[in-house]
Order: C-alpha cells, then sequence, then structure tokens
C-alpha cells in the first residue's frame, strides 16, 4: 500500500470514529443527567421530576430526528436551524428544572460546530454558554436579583473561552479537510498516471513491434549495400586480376603478381563475407549478457587490429529487451569497425552504463576525428551502415545517437536507449 493511500485509510478510520462519538455522545450525556436528577430527587432534592422525565423524552425524540435527517440528507439550512433551535431551548428547559442538564447542556458547543456555519455557529456558542452559566449558578433559583451581575461574568467568560476554543478547532478543522482534498487530488492524479504508465507500456509495445520490422528491412539493406560495396567489388577485381594473370602466362613474375593481388583481394573478401554474416545475427547474446557479449567483441576486435580497447561497465547490469540489447551490440560493432577503418586510434574506451531509464553505451578514441558536417553530408549509399544507420536504429527505439569529433582530436559516439526491461523474448 502506497503512503497516499495509507494517509487516506487513516483520515478516513479517524472520521469514521470522530462520527461515532458525535453520534453516541449527546444520549451518553442525557442520560447521565437523567441518572443524576432521579438520584437527587430520591435524596429529597425538590424538583419536578415528571415534567424532567417528559422533557428528557421529548430530547431524545428530537436527537433521534437528527440521525434521521442525517440518514436521509435532508439537511436544509432551514431544518438544521429548527433542529438546533429546539435543542437550545430543550437544554435550557431542563437545566432550569434541574441544573444537572447543564452536563447535557455541553451537546449545543458539539452540534454548533457539526451543524452551523459562519456567524450562527459562534451565536450558537454564546447561547449555550449562557445555557451553562446557569448549571454552574445551580439553576434559576439561585439567581436572584443581586447576583445577576455574576450569571453575566460567568457566560461573558465563558463564552469567550468558548469562541476562542472554537476559532481554534475550526483552523484545524479547516486544514484537515485541505490535507483531506490534498490526499483526493494526490489520489486521483496517481490514477492518471498510472493510466497514463500503462497506455505508454502498450505504445512502447507497439513502438517496438514496429522497431522489429523496420530493423529487418534495415538488416536487409544495410547487407546489400555491403556486399555491393564489399563483396561484389572484391570478387570484380578478383576476376580482373585473374584474367590479367591468365594473359600473363608468358610471362611468370607478372603472372605472379597479379596472382597475388588476386589472392590478397580473396582474403579481403573473405574478411568482409565474415563481418557481415556476423552482424546478421547478434550470436554473442545468445549465450550471454550484453556487457559480456560486448566485452568479447571488444577483446576480439583489440586482437585483430592490435588497438587497445577496455570496457567499463556502470550501473547494475540487468536483462534488457531483446531490441535494446541487440540495437547497443550493434552500436559497438559499428563504432569499433569505424574505428579500425579511419581513426588511426591507439586506444578505444568502452563505457556501458546501467541507468534508472535508460542504457547508455559511450565509444571513445584518440583517433584522428574528422568533420561531422562532412560526414552527415554523403550518402548514404557510400557510407555502408555507418553512422546513419547507427542514428536510425536508435531512433527507432525512441533513443539518441550523439557524435562529438573534431579533425586531430579524437572521436567520441554517445548511444543511449530506454531501459525496457526484458519481456520473456528470449
Amino acid at each position: 500500500m502506497t503512503t497516499e493511500a495509507e494517509l487516506r485509510e487513516e483520515f478516513d478510520r479517524v472520521e469514521r470514529r470522530q462520527n461515532a462519538v458525535y453520534t453516541a455522545l449527546p444520549y451518553y450525556l442525557l442520560a447521565v443527567s437523567t441518572i443524576i436528577a432521579v438520584l437527587s430527587a430520591t435524596t429529597g432534592v425538590p424538583m419536578n421530576l415528571p415534567a424532567v422525565l417528559a422533557l428528557t423524552l421529548t430530547t431524545t425524540l428530537l436527537l433521534a430526528w437528527l440521525s434521521t435527517l442525517r440518514g436521509g440528507r435532508r439537511r436544509s439550512g432551514l431544518v438544521i436551524g429548527v433542529y438546533y433551535t429546539a435543542l437550545l431551548v430543550s437544554a435550557a428547559a431542563l437545566v432550569s428544572l434541574a441544573p444537572w442538564y447543564g452536563i447535557f447542556a455541553f451537546v449545543g458547543y458539539v452540534h454548533a460546530f457539526l451543524l452551523l456555519h459562519g456567524t450562527w455557529r459562534y451565536i450558537g456558542v454564546v447561547v449555550t454558554a449562557m445555557i451553562m452559566s446557569v448549571s454552574y449558578m445551580g439553576g434559576l433559583t439561585n439567581i436572584s436579583a443581586d447576583v445577576w451581575w455574576l450569571w453575566g461574568a460567568i457566560s461573558l467568560v465563558t463564552a469567550l473561552l468558548a469562541v476562542i476554543s472554537f476559532y481554534l478547532a475550526e483552523t484545524a478543522d479547516q486544514h484537515r479537510r485541505r490535507q483531506k482534498q490534498a490526499l483526493a487530488q494526490l489520489h486521483e492524479a496517481n490514477v492518471r498516471l498510472e493510466t497514463a504508465l500503462k497506455e505508454n507500456a502498450g505504445l512502447q509495445a507497439q513502438l517496438l513491434v514496429q522497431a522489429r520490422e523496420a530493423g529487418v528491412l534495415d538488416e536487409r539493406q544495410r547487407v546489400a549495400r555491403d556486399i555491393h560495396d564489399t563483396l561484389a567489388q572484391s570478387l570484380a577485381g578478383i576476376v580482373t586480376q585473374l584474367q590479367a594473370a591468365e594473359q600473363m602466362m608468358g610471362e611468370p613474375p607478372a603472372a605472379r603478381r597479379h596472382m597475388t593481388k588476386a589472392m590478397a583481394l580473396a582474403r579481403e573478401s573473405l574478411t568482409e563475407a565474415r563481418r557481415t554474416v556476423h552482424a546478421l545475427e547478434p550470436e554473442a547474446l545468445i549465450d550471454a549478457r550484453l556487457p559480456d557479449a560486448i566485452g568479447a567483441i571488444a577483446r576480439r576486435w583489440s586482437a585483430a587490429n592490435r588497438i587497445d580497447a577496455v570496457l567499463i561497465t556502470t550501473g547494475e547490469p540487468r536483462p534488457m529487451h531483446a531490441d535494446v540489447e541487440v540495437a547497443l551490440l550493434r552500436a559497438a560493432q559499428e563504432a569499433l569497425a569505424n574505428v579500425a577503418k579511419h581513426a588511426n586510434a591507439d586506444r578505444v574506451g568502452l563505457t556501458l552504463s546501467y541507468m534508472e531509464d535508460l542504457v547508455t553505451l559511450d565509444v571513445r578514441d584518440d583517433g584522428d576525428g574528422f568533420d561531422p558536417t562532412a560526414v552527415r553530408s554523403q550518402s548514404s549509399a557510400t557510407g555502408g551502415f555507418g553512422l546513419n544507420g547507427m542514428r536510425q536504429r536508435m531512433q527507432r527505439l525512441a533513443g539518441r545517437l550523439h557524435i562529438e569529433t573534431e579533425v586531430g582530436g579524437g572521436t567520441a559516439i554517445s548511444a543511449s536507449v530506454p531501459a525496457i526491461p526484458s519481456g520473456g523474448d528470449r
């Protein structure tokens, strides 16, 4: 359960407890006052007990009427005003008959806070204080003409204290209501956020499907370009050299020279063919995690090209969606291939970073660098898969490719894609 849900549940629990107390309190105070009055009457204290009991029954029915108003939600301002006025009249009559009903008169404060608003609330507080002051004086019989001022003073002090208490309670209640309203708004925001996340997950899944379909077409186009740019041209060169060697059969040194060139072209073609075939399927990811797969590629590349290549992994490696891992693996392969072909570098550093929302691969070399403007102006047909293909692959996964380079200053390539967890594809 979230903190927001726990707070809302705590607020609801407190409100239910308060409502239960507010509902039972008037009956409890009325019962206590009645018991004291009956006991006092049995001990000889003069009072009109039948009138007291009849008025007590009437007041009980009045309280029950309030309960029906709450249940039926017919709490108009006029009806509540009639009820509260009848309650104070009953309380005043009971106190005049038996001062112990000052205990019950306290309900005037409670219902003023619960039912009245604005100025009427404070008017109810003052009237309740005046009624309870009669109880403090021991009843109407004890308030003679020469002590009316004392009842007035007690009423004034009691009313002042009650008004101050009500003001503080009202302020606290407003603060509580604002907190409850804020929690309700937070709950609505959380619901909207959860809905948006679900919708985003669906859109992300659609994006991955589209990326997979586009990736198939992209791979076909890339392989076609690689074959055209490397294998086809190399095979044409081999045929040319063999034809020249055939024509020079009478001159062994010249024929041998053409045969040597043909063999060199064949070796280069074999190397390119292996590279193309290796790029078709990320076999390195079949039995290894992405950091291990990129590390193995970097070690093999370093041994083949005699250039130091070091991989550093930051964050906590975790399985990612197959398309995410393939995109980063391809980026590593292409970046290293570009370094070997163009950079004339002595050292390459690779950093694979696992963050909360992103997975990033940074490849940095200390080579010759290049003019990125000139590279962007080249045709994709002459540039092979290269940087444009890497950028397209990242964009299909809602990622990005960032390049920092300058002539003579080396190159830094940063490929980042959303950290989409593995969905069981592998």
